[in-house]
């Protein structure tokens, strides 16, 4: 048998699931389900069984710190993680792993796997991975096909064709998300699931088949693969190469024309996490039919998802509503709407508002910084760095720092001087002065920021010198 490659695609941003999930930090890095993220979930489901190479992620830049983080926290060195420059969807993304696996081991089997999925019963999963790989090595190309638990119109559909060995089918037909009366129709006739999204085939399989049905994704992205370079522990592919690209997924640009589609039907608890209804569905409901987490007084309240984030929530006489605080926002929403986020979203866009795009608390390669007050002229922050990690080397036309540790030790450099500050000391670092803070000891450095002047904006950050390699990237402390 063949080396099954779990291929991690990570490149949405989950807005139906904002305010929790925002472009920064979308759900796949977001513990929704237990204490790991719903990406870390995908990573572990597999296990650590013989034949099952290390995971290759595919993500954008944005993320790749935070990914990074993730992985090593759960001991894990992935076969490559590939930054996309621009999002292209997912048939060029597998045309990009097809490449680099094709590389390493022609025959491979490719495994791909959306960051952010949720499976209920992981061995039932596992055996379900067993039987796909013995289909896709005999040439097939496997989707995993979900036993459909309501008439749902938020998933698309896949028509099982003639049975073939390995309990599989053949795919009759693939069908987009359905009206609500459409849907009654295929749970009535039977013989239909819903797309996970989950395919398994070996890498020339698939690179076959692209070559005959998509052949401009394929060579484009062979092209951004082969102009790649090494970005620390990163691989970026090849920008101008992948933005001509087409944009398809891989449904319609592959499985909809090719003849070598098959379904594997499986019953495993699995959701696509998509809407904070499926969160509702999912969670444990009390008397009431209530999800609850976080500080909730819930009186009289019946059918509703209430997630809080530190500060007392409470509710009186409501029924059938998502209620979610994160600090800085608070969506209130009936549950019949939860399709609609997406919407309200996009209109926090327009309006130029940010928090679509970051959290009060946004990740960094060094820790974190966290949005305390703000006001005319002045901004206040918290920061926590790692140990051992340092921000880059900068400095602002248009404010001026002032810097108290709160805990830890901090090295800082200041124009031409260092200086070492304990708990409790502070320093003043004034307009077009170049500076860095470090910190040089072993348990996490917090810092009290106050900014001053007259503008206050991240993009206010010229960098000379970074460790972590974004003297490219979009300014960011």
């Amino acid at each position: 048998m063949s080396v099954i490659y779990p291929v991690v695609l990570s490149g949405g941003t989950g807005s139906r699931l904002w305010p929790v999930s925002r472009a920064q930090m979308p759900k796949q890095l977001m513990p929704f389900m237990s204490e790991r993220s719903l990406l870390q979930e995908t990573v572990l489901r597999l296990g650590d069984a013989d034949g099952i190479a290390p995971p290759l992620v595919i993500s954008n830049a944005d993320h790749r710190f935070m990914i990074a983080a993730q992985l090593q926290e759960l001991g894990i060195t992935p076969t490559a993680h590939v930054l996309e420059p621009v999002g292209r969807n997912t048939a060029a993304a597998a045309a990009v792993a097809a490449k680099i696996v094709g590389d390493l081991d022609a025959t491979g089997i490719l495994l791909l796997l959306p960051a952010d999925h949720h499976i209920t019963d992981a061995e039932g999963f596992r055996t379900a991975v067993k039987a796909g790989a013995v289909l896709a090595q005999s040439g097939h190309i496997v989707t995993f096909g979900i036993t459909p638990r309501a008439p749902e119109t938020g998933y698309g559909y896949i028509k099982r064709g003639d049975a073939i060995d390995g309990g599989a089918f053949a795919v009759a037909q693939f069908c987009e998300k359905p009206d609500l009366a459409r849907a009654e129709s295929f749970l009535a006739q039977g013989g239909y699931d819903w797309n996970s999204g989950i395919f398994m085939c070996r890498a020339d399989v698939l690179a076959t088949e692209m070559q005959t049905h998509c052949p401009e994704i394929l060579a484009k992205s062979a092209s951004a693969v082969a102009g790649s370079f090494k970005d620390l522990d990163f691989l970026r592919l090849d920008r101008p190469a992948f933005e001509a690209c087409p944009s398809a997924p891989i449904d319609t640009a592959v499985m909809e024309r090719t003849t070598k589609a098959v379904v594997l039907p499986l019953d495993i608890g699995w959701s696509d996490v998509g809407s904070w209804n499926a969160l509702w569905e999912l969670g444990d409901k009390d008397d009431s039919g209530n999800v609850i987490s976080g500080d909730v007084l819930a009186v009289d309240t019946e059918e509703t998802y209430i997630r809080g984030n530190g500060r007392l929530v409470t509710t009186l006489g409501v029924k059938d509503l998502v209620i979610v605080d994160t600090g800085d926002a608070v969506l209130i929403a009936d549950k019949g709407r939860v399709q609609d986020i997406r919407s309200l979203v996009s209109e926090l866009k327009d309006l130029g508002r940010t928090e679509h795009d970051t959290h009060a608390r946004v990740h960094r390669p060094w820790g974190f910084y966290e949005s305390i007050e703000a006001g005319d002229r002045y901004q206040v922050k918290h920061l926590m760095v790692k140990p051992g990690a340092s921000l880059s080397l900068q400095m602002h036309h248009h404010r001026a720092e002032h810097w108290v540790v709160v805990k830890g030790t901090a090295r800082v450099v200041l124009g031409n001087r260092e200086l070492l500050l304990s708990e409790n000391e502070s320093t003043y670092i004034p307009i077009g002065t170049p500076h860095r803070l470090e910190n040089p000891g072993k348990v996490p450095l917090s810092i009290i920021e106050v900014q001053s002047g007259c503008y206050l904006g991240e993009d206010d950050i010229v960098r000379m010198d970074d460790r972590y390699g974004r003297l490219e990237d979009k300014p960011e402390l």
